[in-house]
Order: structure tokens, then sequence, then C-alpha cells
């Protein structure tokens, strides 16, 4: 059966998120004195969340001294200051004006909590565009496990197979497969130096109207 519902990953996939996370980082850097770390440092970090950028920048892991108050911060900077840069990456939105166009439903599938994912989703116009969207901490279970895929599937009325996942990190992949979903990797995204390729997604696509192409949906 042909796909019904395209799901996204939110930070590098749907959104261009960088800009306001690395301003978080960095302000979380200059209230512990440290110096701020440039945006190209920080970019391919992005899509690991919080406990990856406060690695980055302080060294630091959840089970270090110093580590709460620093990630606290972080998420409250960020929450502050949620869309003060970011926006879909160029092209997103004709996709997705396209997918509704077409009859096809779209949501979102993230690791990143509700009480940031939903703010976000609602300041860009677009959560009560979504299908669906799941967070990670919706249910227990985090990408890639499967469980949080297949949620979105059942609360969008389609079936795994009819699904389509797009994602920037091997999580994502291994989510999408775990789940039955067919994949693409977003390669406009926050890649980093890992090698998409061997990831095993049925393609890569260099931009997000690329995704139409993949769909066999004529480009806008």
């Amino acid at each position: 059966m042909r796909i019904r519902t395209v799901l996204f990953d939110l930070d590098g996939t749907l959104l261009d998120t960088a800009p306001d996370l690395a301003f978080a980082l960095n302000e979380t850097l200059r209230e512990f004195g440290r110096e701020p770390l440039l945006y190209e440092v920080i970019r391919p970090v992005v899509s690991h969340g919080g406990v990856a950028l406060i690695k980055l920048g302080f060294g630091l892991g959840p089970d270090d001294d110093g580590y709460h108050p620093r990630r606290r911060h972080l998420l409250d900077t960020y929450r502050a200051n949620i869309a003060r840069a970011t926006r879909p990456f160029a092209g997103m939105v004709d996709v997705l004006d396209t997918l509704e166009r077409q009859g096809l439903n779209w949501g979102v599938v993230t690791n990143k909590p509700a009480w940031l994912t939903e703010p976000l989703l609602q300041e860009l116009g677009l959560f009560e565009r979504a299908a669906v969207v799941v967070s990670g901490d919706t249910l227990n279970e985090r990408k890639p496990h499967p469980a949080p895929m297949l949620l979105a599937c059942e609360r969008a009325g389609s079936q795994a197979h009819q699904c389509l996942y797009v994602g920037d990190a091997r999580r994502d992949i291994e989510a999408g497969h775990n789940a039955g979903m067919a994949t693409l990797v977003a390669l406009f995204g926050y890649i980093g130096d890992d090698d998409p390729h061997g990831w095993g997604a049925d393609a890569l696509v260099e931009r997000p109207e690329d995704i139409l192409t993949w769909l066999g949906i004529a480009r806008p």
C-alpha cells in the first residue's frame, strides 16, 4: 500500500533548531565562566539533545558534579528563546503544504520532551496542522524503541507500512526499521561525522523537496 503518513524527527529534520540551541548553550557557558563555542562546533551535536550539549560544552555527564544545574540553565534558557531563530528548513513548508494537498497527513516523533516540543510547534503555527505529535516523554520508551513510532501511526490513522519516517540520526532510522516503516535520511540536518550511508535507510535526501520526489509526488 502507498504511503499515507509522513512522520518527521523534529531537530535537524522538520526544523532548524540549531541557532537557538547554540544560543542557549553559549549563554550557559558564559553563566558558568566558560568561553562560548563556535556555531559550527555546536550544530552537529544538536540532534542528540541536552545531555550531549552539556558534554560538549563542559565535558560533564549526568553522573558528574555540576551537570544538573548546567543542564537546567541550558533548558530554561532554551525555553525562553525557543523560537528566537528557529524556522522550518528551506523548502519544508512547501513539502507540508503539498502533502496536505495530496491527502497525506504528517506528524512528529521526537525525543524532545513535550514541554519544549509543543510550545515550539505552536509558536511556528505547526502544532494544529500535525496529525500527531509524539514527544520524548509521551511514553516510557524513546527512539530507537519502536513504541513511539507505532503510537504515532495509530494516532495518524495509518499502519506502520503506510508510514514514512524522515530523520537525521542513526537512531531515527533504527526506530523506523524497528517499527516496520520506510525511512529517509535528511542530509540537510545535523549529521556530524557519522556516515549515514551505512544506516540502512531506503534513501538519503539532500533537500526537503526530495522527500516528495521519493514519494512520487510532483514538486510544488
